[in-house]
């Protein structure tokens, strides 16, 4: 990493499943000033321990930072954070947003920045929490490719690659093109596992076998592995999965394309939270597969329920 990247003050908006570890890695090389949502000590201490300073508001931590990253929840989270300070604020600054939101929000929210004298680049993550503490997702960048390719030696401690896709708005549509991918075959993955268990077949024997063929890897393995151990804690949960098939939903009906497999698994998700595992792994769908059978549950229904508190 160049010198003048190491010398780049950071802000980071977000202490969340992703977000945290994300700031962590950021602090390893960078001065960097953080700020959540929740001021819960247990999200800040891990980052004081690494020279991370506490910002008391959002507007505090883009006025110590020259680049700030937002990795908050949707659309409405950040926008609670656009007070009148914040916006004075931004003159000058780099504004990167991480987290997934319509396109219309984000093409909203560039324009915003620009009108207050700031950069803003959409840069949305392919991964979860694991490639996350490893530094290894898929940064997804859009806006002017000039600030895209300056910052980027910012962005090597959280990627494997980080992808130039085109003006605002275009890291949004492949993260939801990339998060069709991995809704549909997270649920296909719980439902064979439901299958093998429901045959009554040795499930160490059923992950053995997926193991050792073709269709293995990195993301099956931890999913078989949390599945056999029963071990819900989210590195990406089934809340937010929803919002994601919510966000891809909307792309397919812009589209006029057809996508049967995202309404059946955004249907999967939606049952997971009614059911009290919103919080919880994406993978919690398997205990949904695990109830008994009930036609009326396989259709969308208009009620959201990833806004539910």
């Amino acid at each position: 990493m160049s010198a003048s990247a190491i010398k780049t003050r950071v802000g980071f908006l977000g202490l969340g499943t992703m977000g945290t570890p994300m700031a962590r890695r950021l602090a390893k090389n960078n001065p960097l000033t953080v700020w959540n949502r929740s001021a819960l000590q247990s999200r800040y201490e891990p980052l004081k321990h690494l020279g991370a300073k506490i910002g008391d508001k959002p507007a505090d931590v883009l006025n110590q930072s020259d680049v700030t990253f937002t990795m908050l929840f949707d659309g409405a989270a950040i926008k609670s954070i656009m007070t009148d300070d914040f916006k004075e604020s931004l003159r000058g600054k780099t504004l990167i947003n991480t987290s997934s939101v319509p396109v219309e929000f984000s093409q909203y929210l560039d324009r915003y920045v620009r009108d207050a004298g700031g950069e803003f680049l959409e840069m949305p993550v392919s991964g979860s929490k694991v490639p996350a503490e490893q530094g290894k997702l898929v940064g997804l960048m859009a806006g002017d490719p000039k600030v895209a390719e300056r910052v980027k030696p910012l962005v090597e401690p959280l990627t494997t690659v980080a992808v130039f896709c085109g003006p605002i708005g275009s890291g949004l549509k492949m993260k939801y093109a990339l998060n069709l991918y991995l809704t549909t075959m997270n649920a296909g993955l719980a439902e064979s596992m439901n299958l093998a268990r429901a045959q009554g077949l040795d499930l160490e024997a059923f992950a053995t076998a997926l193991d050792a063929g073709p269709m293995a890897s990195p993301y099956s393995k931890i999913k078989t592995t949390k599945m056999l151990h029963q071990d819900w804690s989210p590195q990406a949960s089934a809340r937010d999965c929803y919002n994601s098939t919510q966000l891809i939903r909307a792309a397919v009906e812009e589209t006029g394309t057809q996508s049967p497999l995202a309404l059946l698994s955004a249907s999967l998700y939606r049952q997971a939270i009614e059911s009290g595992w919103g919080d919880e792994d994406m993978i919690s769908i398997y205990k949904v597969l695990q109830q008994p059978f009930d036609q009326n549950t396989k259709g969308e229904t208009k009620r959201d329920p990833a806004n539910d508190s």
